[in-house]
């Protein structure tokens, strides 16, 4: 019994035994609810290959999807007051920043910077981490914000500004608001030297993001489905007391009515940018040469 009990029975244990599957190899798309098998998600860009949802990325996968060979320099961003306010709700601002940088680094906050080439143009993305705090607008995402547009005009370069965020970060009070009109001042510094200034607007842009910056592009792109406006749907129904359109907020509707220019799956925008920027920079090189004007008689002139 000892050989059957020791050896055997383990050994038939280990066949029929329900092997478990790590919770991270699967994941459910919130718009058709298939699951989906990391891998194939990744290789996907992080879009659903049933419905095209577009699931939301952190900054570090922006920059190797929109870089020339996923090439880039990430730029090195001041450093701010740590929570100068001394405020808590219901745990400390300082252990939620904490948290934050658990995941994405020390140092890190809801926005990074990085520079490279973008079909062969110089270029200056900030791209927002909705991970961090809900991507919320505070001090250092500012200073992060104006870093860019210097870099991006000192470098003759394109500034390309991918929000993700839920507004304002309310740890911050009225030092978060002042964020709005600094990062309008900064997008202005860059059309001022004549560079373009595009916006990829993301899901979600709300809140005073969406009240400042993030609506003020040369060019507005946005990716399909992505929420985008001020306050939320549900606020908005209770305060005016009517039932709001089917897709109110959605980039298809802000399209629809002019507010986004190009609404571009992910995989599309590498390329769009890029051509967009060498349009801005310079258009003699990217557009065809004209044929010559017709002579008198309609007969092409020699």
């Amino acid at each position: 019994m000892n050989w059957l009990t020791n050896f055997v029975l383990p050994k038939i244990r280990a066949v029929v035994a329900r092997k478990e599957v790590p919770d991270n190899l699967w994941k459910k798309c919130p718009g058709c609810e298939q699951m989906l098998f990391h891998r194939e998600l990744t290789a996907n860009l992080e879009v659903c290959r049933n419905c095209g949802h577009h699931f939301r990325i952190g900054s570090a996968i922006r920059f190797k999807q929109l870089f020339d060979d996923g090439a880039f320099e990430r730029a090195e961003l001041p450093r701010v007051p740590v929570d100068p306010l001394r405020f808590r709700d219901r745990k400390r601002y300082t252990d939620r920043l904490k948290e934050g940088q658990a995941m994405l680094g020390p140092g890190s906050d809801a926005a990074a910077v990085a520079s490279g080439k973008i079909g062969g143009n110089a270029a200056v993305i900030a791209a927002f981490d909705f991970d961090f705090m809900g991507g919320s607008m505070g001090v250092a995402v500012g200073e992060g914000f104006l870093t860019a547009a210097r870099l991006a005009v000192a470098r003759r370069a394109g500034l390309i500004v991918i929000p993700s965020s839920g507004g304002a970060r309310m740890q911050e009070g009225i030092l978060s608001l002042m964020q709005m009109p600094r990062t309008i001042l900064a997008a202005d510094l860059v059309k001022e030297a004549g560079l373009p200034y595009i916006v990829v607007l993301t899901d979600p842009t709300t809140g005073g993001v969406s009240a400042s910056f993030a609506m003020v592009g040369d060019i507005a792109l946005a990716e399909p489905g992505a929420v985008i406006g001020f306050a939320g749907a549900r606020v908005i129904e209770e305060t005016i007391r009517e039932k709001l359109p089917e897709g109110f907020q959605r980039a298809e509707y802000l399209y629809d009515h002019g507010m986004v220019d190009i609404v571009a799956p992910r995989a599309e925008l590498p390329a769009m940018i890029g051509r967009i920027l060498s349009l801005l920079q310079d258009p003699v090189r990217v557009m065809p040469a004209l044929p010559p004007p017709p002579g008198r008689n309609g007969a092409e002139a020699r």
